[in-house]
């Protein structure tokens, strides 16, 4: 793919062949470095991905954003002036001969408060330049940066192409990659992290007749090659479609929580409730207990599943709630036969209830140890009940057994 780009790059305008007009829709700008092709438009600030209104993105919680992200230099950003940034390029790996040809941006407008979507495509290789310092202003203007994977693609690329086009990189702000927000609220209940996925079974919208991702990189060949403007009207749209997503899921992800005049924190999103068990256990992580108990209980109480309880039991205990955190683990062996559950119980019947025969028997049943710790586990049990069954006072008529761990009655 690079050498024929480098081929291309160095045919003159004329070799292509002759195709019927037709007027993609940008036009063209003259800067001090060259020709932008730039495409602009304006969202109704009633535009929905799905079920989820854009607007919500800009009013949406930094506070809650910084947790998802375990990022806690997101709290201080402002959404309302984020820039959106998704890339189209030659190539899916990266490396110093992939360009980006397309780039799309969205951004709030500060004085009409509307969402605009800009475009910007590279048409001709020697046309990078324009492209590269009109990113970087709106970059250097963020108070923060949206992506998806931007964090290990769209950024990485972009830094690279500076530096061959002899530009100064601009400051970045602080990165919202929502990949990785993604992964921990959707995955576990098997969503593919894919954007087009996410939009489809989290957002509920499903695109038609969009352009593969793995087929860009062609449909741009073939532009260049040919001259065909109608090869790249499919990649413009999937390109504009991504960017309105992950505004979509700025406003979903970032929906604020409520503290109630109790000082209680209350969750009210339209999250599903098999996602809300990803947030609380991000929540957890990113160490805002009162906010992953919210979320957890949230889901529990929405349909969150098995799931969910055994979530809200892990995060009881963390809080010290071990009544909770039993209840929970002894409603989840009723239903499933799981080595980590009934572990679970083992370590509470051992030192909350401290009945060290039902420990033992789980423990017997298996709690996916290794053999080793399982062992130790065994021996602790086994003594701490022969010590209990020895500790017990005499009562009249009865006297202990020569083995404890089997007492018999004897009549005098």
């Amino acid at each position: 793919m690079h050498a024929v780009l480098e081929k291309h790059a160095k045919q003159a305008p004329e070799a292509r062949p002759a195709v019927e007009p037709f007027e993609l829709p940008f036009a063209k700008v003259e800067t001090e470095r060259g020709a932008l092709w730039i495409r602009s438009q304006v969202l109704s600030a009633a535009h929905r991905t799905g079920r989820a209104p854009v607007l919500a993105a800009r009013s949406s919680s930094s506070h809650v954003l910084a947790l998802l992200a375990l990022d806690p230099t997101l709290a201080v950003c402002d959404p309302a002036r984020a820039l959106y940034l998704d890339t189209e390029t030659t190539g899916l790996h990266g490396g110093t001969g992939t360009i980006a040809f397309l780039v799309g941006l969205a951004f709030w407008d500060e004085t009409t408060g509307q969402l605009t979507i800009e475009q910007i495509l590279v048409r001709d290789l020697g046309e990078e330049g324009p492209m590269l310092a009109h990113v970087a202003a709106r970059i250097a203007a963020a108070s923060m940066l949206v992506t998806f994977n931007g964090k290990s693609f769209d950024l990485p690329l972009l830094r690279t192409r500076f530096v061959m086009a002899r530009l100064a990189a601009p400051r970045e702000p602080a990165h919202l990659d929502l990949l990785h927000v993604a992964r921990r609220l959707h995955k576990p209940r098997g969503v593919e992290c894919k954007l087009v996925t996410i939009e489809r079974d989290v957002l509920g919208f499903e695109r038609i007749d969009d352009v593969p991702g793995s087929e860009v990189s062609a449909c741009y060949l073939h532009f260049l090659r040919s001259g065909d403007e109608r090869a790249l009207l499919g990649v413009v749209e999937h390109n504009a479609w991504d960017v309105v997503a992950m505004v979509a899921l700025v406003g979903l992800y970032g929906e604020p929580m409520v503290t109630t005049p109790e000082g209680s924190v209350e969750w009210a999103t339209p999250l599903d409730a098999r996602d809300l068990v990803g947030v609380a256990r991000t929540m957890q992580r990113a160490g805002a207990p009162d906010e992953a108990w919210s979320a957890i209980e949230h889901a529990v109480a929405h349909g969150g599943g098995d799931e969910s309880v055994r979530a809200r039991a892990e995060i009881a205990k963390a809080r010290g709630d071990k009544a909770r955190a039993l209840a929970d683990f002894e409603a989840l062996a009723k239903g499933v036969d799981d080595t980590r559950v009934r572990l679970e119980l083992a370590k509470l019947y051992e030192h909350f209830v401290r009945d060290h025969a039902r420990a033992l028997s789980l423990v017997e049943r298996g709690t996916g140890e290794e053999e080793a710790a399982l062992a130790k586990r065994r021996a602790r049990l086994e003594k701490k009940r022969a010590r209990a069954v020895s500790a017990q006072p005499a009562i009249p008529g009865l006297e202990p057994s020569p083995t404890p761990a089997r007492p018999s009655r004897r009549r005098r």
